[in-house]
Order: structure tokens, then sequence, then C-alpha cells
């Protein structure tokens, strides 16, 4: 009777500890997007998503890569909204539906000012990836472009700037999604509008309601 109640304790025992195994994975697991903190509450499908650019930063289209000539912004804002949310690890999809800037300056010869910098063919599609990738995607057959009009001697003029897609990176430690020389080329405008623009910005906080976004 003891051998048999032995084996019968061991069998319960092995069994409980492969359902733990087996449930261990689906129970720890969570979003990829959370909000209040790292593996936090899920960020739902419908959310909006919003970021300012990060305090005491600008977003800039430069001439080049490594210089200061072009357009420099002091406000930024984009607004996103959540489309897919699965489990960590994975990729998150979001809507973004847009993307404001203001305040802009430049300091190129013979522009006396900017008169605005428009975000086209919106919306386009994010993908955050539990790997802190983030790739901004227009729809199929269209571009990723940006209208920038600047204020002359000789009256407005219009640049059009086009770019297959976006790379950027995402951080929890402040939130944040950072671009960094995104090249775009010019489709169209004078020759005050430089060939080649490098887009970089950095949003913090992303926030769902208030909440910081983190990626899982």
């Amino acid at each position: 009777m003891r051998t048999r109640t032995l084996i019968a304790l061991a069998g319960t025992a092995t069994a409980t500890a492969l359902a733990l195994v087996s449930a261990g994975p689906a129970s720890a697991a969570g979003s990829v997007l959370t909000k209040g903190s790292a593996g936090g509450t899920a960020v739902a499908v419908g959310d909006t998503l919003t970021a300012p650019l990060a305090s005491g930063t600008s977003a800039t289209f430069y001439s080049s890569s490594t210089g200061t000539s072009g357009v420099k912004c002091g406000t930024s804002q984009f607004t996103a909204k959540v489309t897919a949310n699965p489990t960590a690890p994975g990729t998150a999809t979001e809507s973004l539906t847009g993307q404001t800037f203001s305040g802009c300056t430049s300091n190129v010869t013979g522009v006396l000012g900017v008169g605005s910098v428009t975000i086209d063919n919106l919306p386009y599609t994010a993908a955050a990836s539990s790997s802190g990738t983030l790739t901004v995607s227009p729809p199929s057959g269209s571009v990723i472009q940006s209208t920038v009009k600047l204020n002359t001697l000789l009256g407005s003029v219009t640049c059009v700037y086009q770019g297959p897609s976006l790379a950027g990176k995402t951080a929890n430690a402040d939130n944040s999604i950072t671009f960094t020389n995104q090249q775009f080329t010019k489709t169209s405008g004078s020759s005050l509008c430089f060939s080649t623009a490098y887009f970089s910005a950095k949003y913090a906080p992303v926030t769902d309601a208030g909440s910081s976004v983190y990626v899982n």
C-alpha cells in the first residue's frame, strides 16, 4: 500500500510539474506594447499613441548627414493608432495618422523663413519590434513624402522630398523613438531646395492616454 501511495504521489507531482512547465511561458507572456511599465498592462488595439519631441531637442532636415545646414523645427508631434499588439516577443503595428511640425527655421542662404513642413500620403504603417526597431512604411505603391515650403526674396518655394521608408529605434529608458539621418531625395523644387534631406528627430515620451508606453 505504501509503495502504491508513493508511486501515485510521484505521478501526481510529475504531472503537476509538466503542467507548470507547459503553462509557464503562456502565463508569463505579455504584449509587445504595454503601458505604465515594462510588462505592464497591454495597450489595447484601437488606442491612440502620441509623442512630442523629447525635451530640449529639435527635428531637423539637413542637407548632409554630418552638416547643420537646412531646416530645424522646435516642435513636432506624431499620432498613431494601434492596429495589432501580439504577445511578446513579436511585432506590434500602428497606423501613423499624423505627424506635425511647427516653429521651423532655416539657415540656408537666400531663405528668409519656413512657411511649413508637412508629411504627405498618410496614413503610414509603423511596425514596432521587441528587438527595439521601428519601421515606418507607406501604403503599397506609395512613398513617404515631405513637403517643405520656404519663404525667399522671390516668393514661396516648394520642395518635395521622398523616401521608401523610415527606420527608428525605441528605448524604454525614456519611452522614446529616435530617427537618425533618414535619407530623402528631392523630387521637385528650385535650386534653393537641397538635393538630399536627412531627417533626424527624437520623440519622447510615447504615451497612451497619459501613460508611458513600453516595448517588450
